[in-house]
């Protein structure tokens, strides 16, 4: 399963359903997966640089804001409002 947290609310685990259900829990950072597969990354990335250039897959902006307005745009990430990519607009 992948969780993630962009909000900024970490989620809590119940540890007794861990316990009753004999899973286990294992951490992950996105760094990490650089640091120790490489080729990997390397290849994930390029596959995923090909599907947005043939426009299948679209990267969903949430706000815009203009450049004047970057402090805006920091305090919108970082309320936890931002929902998809959030885009300095120059020009």
């Amino acid at each position: 399963m992948t969780v993630g947290y962009a909000s900024g609310a970490v989620p809590r685990i119940p540890l007794n359903l861990v316990l009753l259900k004999g899973c286990r829990v294992l951490g992950f950072q996105f760094r990490d997966f650089a640091a120790h597969a490489l080729q990997e990354l390397a290849r994930n990335e390029a596959s995923l640089l090909g599907l947005l250039a043939s426009g299948q897959a679209l990267a969903h902006i949430g706000a815009t804001f203009k450049l004047a307005e970057a402090a805006a745009a920091l305090r919108h990430v970082a309320d936890g409002k931002a929902i998809g990519k959030v885009v300095l607009a120059i020009g």
